[in-house]
């Protein structure tokens, strides 16, 4: 069996008929029944989920279905913001090609660690080539369980998203009905591939420089210097007729690696910079950096963000063989309103990559390899382009 995928976006509210069409018309088009299913809705479809499932897996031949509620739905070459609607990807694969694992939270404050999971799940390091995980922003556990499952399955592609919603309609489904479990994942195993993308939105300002004195959350000094002196440095850098509309988007990049003797884009980890004091010069990140950590300030807004997802798309191409889909994971901070205009991401993806089935929402978090472990991100692209290995 040659592996296959199709999707569509359908917008508007429940209509058996509607779910009924999208879910043959995506069989007829990968030419036989589905393997693997996986799902976008809105919160709108939420009291007629047991019955969309229900057709989706009659009508399009789905014995296994995953997915969950997004504040949006992406299609190939759509977004749809604040309207109902769901995007569904069909993937005709070999039986023996993926699995998936519904991760219960009693398991996860019961884990030990890296190899609490590979036995929890019966697959070693070497049985995966790769895992698209979902899970549930009301679970507080999330980035502890992400730290120990990279563990498990260290410099393996982690991609996914946490679910979300307009209001509090948020689930997770798995098969045939909403599930409680608060993080599902899905394996991709021998035959499969995927080509991580992962844009965080920021371009580098300033310098890069060490950390040289730091507790915690704090950051005291950088390159022997206060902290906040060296954001004002940062700050000073950028054109003064710029300043006043990125004074609130200047964000903090941790290195993921000191090898690296030139650094840029992609090479740090982006986290918030949550307070500043000027008068002991000290800036508090939404991270525990460590003395000898190379940091560099990054600028985000919509002309840095167009750019960096471009990049990373560009990157990806080189050498992408054999594509058959892409699950997408945009940061609903993204869209027209960071753009001011529709459909951006899922455009300059298919402009680049060119026209793969596409299927993604719009996140409250998004997860993505940055140096080989994945990391929960915010005002992300991440995507998993699903290749034939």
């Amino acid at each position: 069996m040659t592996p296959r995928a199709a999707s569509r976006v359908f917008i508007g509210k429940y209509s058996e008929k509607a779910v009924i069409d999208v879910a043959e018309s995506l069989r007829h088009e990968i030419g036989t029944n589905a393997a693997l299913g996986v799902l976008f809705l809105t919160e709108e479809w939420r009291p007629h989920l047991e019955d969309t499932l229900e057709l989706i897996r009659l009508h399009g031949h789905v014995p296994q279905l995953v997915g969950c509620s997004g504040w949006g739905v992406i299609g190939s070459r759509r977004e749809i913001e604040h309207a109902p609607g769901f995007s569904l990807i069909l993937f005709s694969l070999p039986a023996e090609s993926f699995s998936v694992v519904e991760i219960s939270e009693t398991q996860i404050d019961e884990s030990t660690g890296a190899d609490y999971w590979r036995v929890a799940t019966g697959l070693s390091a070497k049985d995966v080539t790769a895992w698209i995980v979902l899970a549930n922003p009301h679970f507080a556990g999330t980035e502890g369980w992400l730290d120990e499952w990279s563990s498990a399955y260290p410099k393996i592609p982690i991609l996914g998203g946490l679910a979300s919603s307009t209001g509090s309609e948020i689930f997770l489904l798995k098969d045939g009905e909403a599930t409680p479990a608060p993080v599902l994942a899905i394996a991709l195993k021998r035959g499969l591939l995927v080509r991580s993308l992962v844009s965080q939105g920021c371009r580098p300002i300033g310098d890069p420089s060490p950390i040289t004195k730091a507790e915690q959350n704090l950051i005291l000094e950088i390159g022997n210097l206060p902290a906040y002196q060296a954001l004002e440095a940062a700050f000073l850098s950028i054109p003064a007729e710029q300043r006043v509309s990125v004074r609130n988007n200047l964000f903090l990049g941790l290195a993921v690696s000191e090898y690296i003797e030139d650094f840029k884009q992609g090479d740090f980890l982006i986290r918030n910079i949550l307070g500043a004091d000027p008068q002991i010069g000290a800036l508090a990140v939404g991270a525990h950096p460590r003395v000898g950590q190379t940091v560099q300030f990054q600028l985000r807004d919509s002309k840095s963000a167009r750019e960096d997802l471009v990049l990373a798309s560009e990157n990806v191409k080189t050498g992408l063989s054999g594509p058959i889909g892409i699950l997408l994971f945009s940061c609903a901070g993204r869209g027209k309103g960071l753009f001011g205009t529709s459909d951006h991401d899922a455009e300059t993806l298919a402009n680049i990559l060119g026209n793969i089935p596409l299927a993604g929402f719009f996140c409250n978090g998004e997860v993505g390899p940055v140096g080989g472990k994945a990391f929960l991100h915010g005002y992300t692209a991440s995507a998993a382009i699903l290749c034939v290995a």
